[in-house]
């Protein structure tokens, strides 16, 4: 009676484990992607979101994470008070484990802190505004480069690229620096400025303004007033077509043009042409075209794109989305759990060198959980495309600045 007694036990034991584990893979990880998915930017917030999907494609099939496949659950957030609106829907009605962003940082700001209400970890990894991880908060991390990062690479590559290819040393070279008038413009405008006059350049102003505005007519007058030879912009595509539409029809005609954050899709090449956009450098997120040898894994990140959207990337954000999810991924591997605290702690630990991942990116989070390896890089519009020209380990051999001074 015993050996029947017990091997009826094992047969309930082994059923209850079986079930558990159907139970398990059954019950996916949950992530709300928090972007705008409707309104005049929704093209990038979908741009985002398709990163996510490849990396968690790619995870699951590999079987998933924590023996547990993974889905991505969109929040749609064009504002601050849409950002807070679709983390309470996503955290109550769907049940999300984490969540990650944003293409707009302000809606970073305010989603991130409604997520740490519910205790969820909110995984960053396109924002750019410093003050996301100057706050402090913990359950907040940046996989992505930010606005200092941004603002050092805009200024490295003007002394570095755009100098040079103008023939005169910074010293001797004026330039005007506007931004957007949020978080996001704001805080590389400010960094922007601080460095260059450190590097001896001379600014002859800063401007801003609202990149949903629908005339910008001012703000080209006023920096074609101080007559820079080159001009640096950081915001949204809206208003950088609209400011350089503008530029074009008031006939200002600086010597060298560097967009930061943005200008390097097909919107604005549709929106000016390939022959007024020849020569424009952007600074941004890097892109599936620069060496194998800076960005491992670029040209796979390039073909699954292709394979699963029919079509060419829309913009470089996608795959700093994707990269980012990779990231939050393995932390959540190494943490054994979705815990905002275990999360954190296991990111905490992260140490990749440079050139770890497609975009060239590394992984080590500083105190405020601010990735230290991930950096943009410089484009350039040539011949109607875009190409990678800065730094010079990322361009493709035979690669090199065109049109400046600009014609």
């Amino acid at each position: 009676m015993s050996r029947r007694y017990a091997a009826l036990a094992a047969t309930l034991i082994a059923a209850v484990l079986s079930s558990a584990s159907v139970l398990a893979q059954g019950n996916p990880i949950r992530i709300g992607a928090i972007n705008p998915y409707s309104g005049p930017v929704a093209l990038y917030g979908d741009e985002v979101s398709r990163g996510y999907q490849l990396a968690l494609d790619e995870v699951n099939a590999k079987g998933g994470v924590l023996g547990r496949k993974v889905e991505l659950l969109r929040g749609d957030a064009g504002n601050p008070q849409q950002g807070i609106a679709a983390v309470e829907k996503l955290a109550t009605q769907d049940k999300v484990d984490l969540f990650v962003g944003t293409y707009i940082s302000a809606v970073s700001n305010a989603a991130s802190d409604a997520a740490l209400r519910y205790g969820k970890i909110y995984w960053d990894t396109n924002a750019l505004a410093a003050d996301l991880t100057a706050r402090g908060l913990p359950n907040f991390v940046r996989s992505g480069p930010y606005a200092m990062n941004f603002a050092q690479v805009s200024v490295s590559g003007t002394k570095d690229l755009l100098a040079p290819a103008l023939g005169k040393p910074l010293k001797d070279i004026k330039i005007w620096i506007e931004h957007e008038d949020s978080i996001y413009g704001t805080s590389i405008a400010q960094l922007q400025k601080e460095l260059l006059e450190k590097e001896g350049a001379r600014i002859v102003g800063v401007g801003s303004h609202n990149f949903r505005a629908i005339d910008l007519t001012d703000s080209i007058l006023r920096a074609k007033g101080a007559a820079p030879d080159i001009w640096i912009n950081t915001g949204y595509v809206p208003d950088g077509n609209l400011l350089l539409r503008t530029m074009r029809d008031q006939g200002f005609k600086p010597q060298a043009i560097l967009l930061v954050g943005t200008g390097d899709t097909f919107e604005t090449l549709d929106a000016l042409g390939a022959e007024y956009l020849e020569g424009i450098a952007v600074v941004g997120y890097p892109r599936p075209d620069q060496t194998e040898s800076y960005g491992p894994g670029a040209g796979a990140y390039l073909d699954a794109y292709k394979k699963k959207y029919d079509r060419d990337p829309i913009a470089p954000q996608s795959m700093t989305a994707y990269v980012g999810m990779k990231m939050l991924l393995e932390a959540v591997a190494a943490a054994g759990s979705t815990d905002m605290e275990k999360v954190r702690a296991a990111a905490a630990k992260m140490d990749k060198p440079f050139k770890s991942y497609a975009t060239g990116f590394g992984v080590k989070f500083d105190a405020q959980f601010q990735n230290t390896r991930a950096l943009p890089t410089v484009v350039q519009w040539q011949s109607g495309k875009i190409v990678t020209v800065y730094p010079n380990d990322a361009a493709r051999p035979g690669v090199k600045p065109v049109n400046l001074p600009r014609k």
